[in-house]
């Protein structure tokens, strides 16, 4: 399961599966078992914004948290994401 970075933020990892990698880029947040199963999940636009699709146990300053970290970081998270997939960035509002 690849991780984008080994540390946590906010308490979770951040993460996608090799079996996911057929959808746009996106990110699982997950605190302990990596799984798809109550992660959340954000879809992240070119822009490095992202949309939640899924909130799992995060709770909402969490979320913020989180997605402020994407907005920071997703050049550096989608070099990461196009080593297995070929697919781009989410890009529906």
């Amino acid at each position: 399961m690849p991780k984008y970075f080994p540390f946590k933020i906010c308490g979770y990892y951040l993460y996608f599966t090799a079996h996911c990698v057929v959808e746009c880029m996106h990110v699982h947040a997950s605190n302990e078992e990596l799984t798809e199963p109550g992660s959340a999940k954000f879809f992240v636009r070119s822009d490095g914004s992202s949309k939640l699709t899924a909130r799992g146990r995060l709770k909402d300053r969490e979320i913020v948290a989180i997605q402020k970290f994407i907005k920071d970081n997703y050049e550096t998270m989608y070099a990461t994401w196009r080593t297995l997939s070929a697919n781009g960035f989410y890009e529906k509002n």
